[in-house]
């Protein structure tokens, strides 16, 4: 038996087999689950092209988590491929260049508020959509990056991470009555292509070889994966508003 034997997934954000999206949905499929993709615009045909790597045929639905018509047509975009949902990955954020590589204080608002709304409203969004397909016992996990101190450079997609954990406690006690958990993984950096289109990454390369007390590889996702498959999975039943660390421990450590 896998951990997802049964299970209906929902997985956002693949759009390489380099991310931690992609190993979500294949790991997902290895332990048993269905899994559906979700992508949008001219992602869409690089999203199909990656799901082909994955062990069993996944069909990509078409979601802009923007698009308020998008969302309002996402559980019968779903239904043409599975009956329900047992489980959802979040993995989508983005900032504009403007809101990034030091240039904090002079940043505009229409700069942060794109960065808040893809990266941090869209949990919301993307949960109130899917609520339809999602029964007792289902799940939500976003994929984090620790918001509890100023990253260099990260500027303000810091902020729309830490509003981003704000969201997923406040849909914790809200989606709670239903019986849905909603929790969050905050990996460490890997070098996917978000994380190479952010400026100064490799500065985090450093952080973690020198701090991490366990080695840290920046080019496997599988980790972070695993721990967001065992949160989809039965073993959680009463786990929700969490943020579940997968960095090697570096969060735990003084600077």
């Amino acid at each position: 038996m896998g951990l997802l034997d049964g299970k209906r997934i929902l997985v956002t954000g693949v759009l390489t087999d380099e991310s931690i999206a992609f190993h979500v949905a294949r790991l997902a499929q290895e332990q048993g689950a269905t899994v559906v993709l979700t992508s949008f615009g001219r992602a869409l045909s690089l999203t199909r092209r990656t799901a082909s790597r994955l062990p069993a045929p996944a069909p990509v639905v078409e979601l802009d988590v923007t698009s308020a018509d998008d969302l309002a047509a996402l559980a019968e975009r779903v239904r043409e491929h599975v009956d329900g949902l047992d489980g959802v990955l979040h993995s989508i954020g983005f900032a504009p260049e403007a809101a990034l590589g030091g240039n904090f204080l002079n940043t505009a608002w229409e700069d942060v508020a794109t960065a808040v709304h893809v990266s941090a409203y869209s949990l919301k969004a993307l949960a109130v959509a899917a609520k339809p397909l999602m029964g007792p016992g289902s799940a939500i996990v976003g994929l984090d990056f620790d918001a509890t101190i100023a990253w260099p450079k990260y500027d303000w997609m810091g902020v729309a991470k830490a509003a981003f954990e704000s969201t997923s406690r406040y849909l914790a006690r809200y989606l709670g009555p239903d019986e849905i958990r909603v929790n969050l993984v905050a990996a460490g950096p890997i070098k996917t292509m978000a994380a190479k289109s952010i400026p100064g990454f490799e500065q985090f390369e450093g952080m973690w070889d020198q701090r991490a007390p366990l080695r840290w590889d920046l080019t496997d996702p599988v980790p972070a994966a695993k721990a967001c498959v065992a949160l989809l999975s039965d073993w959680f039943p009463s786990t929700t508003g969490e943020i579940v660390h997968v960095d090697g421990g570096i969060h735990a450590q003084a600077g």
